[in-house]
């Protein structure tokens, strides 16, 4: 058994994660590889562990989002190919090539640098090449006929320059889990897509990969798995959207739990937390929890929430501090000091999920999990049985 400070803690179930990988997996085109990312800490699962077990499940690429992330994969044992999907100065390219990292370059000047660097260190990088279709946020532009002539042309010229390796050809979608309102959209994207590859081979620049599948267009548009797919959250068993909640059999890997710290009994009338906004209007038996919004449970869900206490919801009362927050625990049968409580999650017949509390917030899964602060540890189990420990260190 594995020792910790049990005021609050995350439960990561590997087991699942292998049954969302091989789910995924078995979706997936046979021709196309997998990258699986763990940007954000592994959506805040914790990536030390949910990567190493993704590579022993035959996962063949990593993404991640910055050269610090790339270089915790390394320094936790994984071999595999890494993708950073976001900026890396170019000053670090001996380091991305030492560590056979793949950078994403997303315009000509920024390719120019690391190029520049590259070939003053005496090395070579691996590059993929992403293209703007419409997401607006990063990549060469080509959205109409003359922006994708005139980003082709650069994008030529990148795949051209000493001290780069070109690799891989990419985009990303903006609306592919809005199933119905984003397909238009997501098919003008793919398309954007093959018409920027194809103007790239007519002026000679080819590319070992293309890839474009997030996880909501993995689920949904399986034409689009090219030579790589990127499932993301899927693989820790959460929607990207609640149109998709239903296209694969997913299981939510994360649990959040924490204690009663003290059981007090208020008179009727009596203000619960900051503001006395909260007033009980019965004498009420209050259980305080050592869980705040310093730990991801957001203020925002002060009033409308619950968690589990003895597999029964007891909901959120009074505003939620930065270290502690109160339940209602009235009416439920043998409640004591000490014993857990289920923020999200399964306990006995009940079940609170990520995207309950999410819409609570006002917010979605992805960011709820993300959340989850450093100082909660994630324990992780196998097989039923606790192997190891992520925080608190």
């Amino acid at each position: 058994m594995v020792d910790f400070l049990k005021r609050a803690w995350a439960q990561v179930n590997l087991d699942d994660l292998a049954f969302n990988y091989k789910t995924i997996k078995s979706a997936t085109a046979p021709h196309s590889k997998i990258m699986a990312v763990v940007k954000a800490d592994a959506y805040g699962h914790g990536d030390k562990f949910c990567a190493r077990k993704l590579a022993e499940l035959g996962a063949d690429w990593f993404g991640v989002s910055n050269i610090e992330e790339a270089v915790r994969l390394r320094s936790c044992g994984i071999t595999n190919p890494v993708l950073i999907l976001g900026y890396t100065p170019p000053t670090f390219a001996k380091c991305l090539f030492e560590n056979n990292f793949s950078q994403t370059v997303f315009g000509s000047d920024y390719a120019g640098e690391l190029s520049r660097f590259a070939v003053e260190a005496g090395v070579e990088v691996k590059i993929h090449i992403k293209c703007d279709t419409g997401m607006s946020r990063l990549g060469f532009v080509c959205t109409d006929d003359r922006t994708a002539e005139e980003s082709a042309v650069l994008a030529a010229r990148v795949a051209g320059l000493p001290g780069l390796i070109p690799e891989g050809l990419y985009t990303h979608f903006a609306s592919a889990d809005e199933h119905e309102r984003g397909r238009e959209f997501t098919e003008t994207q793919f398309a954007r897509f093959l018409d920027f590859k194809q103007r790239l081979l007519g002026l000679g620049s080819s590319f070992s990969l293309y890839h474009c599948c997030n996880s909501a267009a993995f689920m949904l548009y399986p034409h689009m798995h090219l030579d790589m797919v990127r499932p993301g959250i899927i693989l820790y068993g959460l929607p990207p959207s609640p149109e998709t909640k239903d296209c694969l059999p997913l299981r939510p890997c994360m649990q959040l739990s924490s204690v009663k710290s003290q059981l007090k009994t208020l008179g009727r009338g009596t203000c619960v937390s900051y503001g006395g906004e909260y007033k009980t209007d019965r004498e009420t038996l209050v259980a305080t929890v050592p869980l705040g919004y310093a730990d991801g449970y957001i203020r925002a869900m002060s009033g409308r929430a619950d968690m589990l206490v003895n597999g029964v919801r007891a909901p959120v009362v009074g505003r939620i501090c930065m270290d502690q927050l109160m339940l209602d625990v009235s009416g439920i049968p043998d409640v004591r000091e000490g014993d857990g409580v289920t923020v999200f999650g399964r306990q006995g017949s009940g079940q609170i999920l990520i995207d309950e509390l999410s819409g609570y917030a006002g917010t979605i899964n992805y960011e709820t999990v993300c959340l989850v602060g450093k100082r909660v540890p994630r324990i992780y189990t196998e097989n039923g049985v606790e192997i190891g420990m992520q925080g608190l260190t």
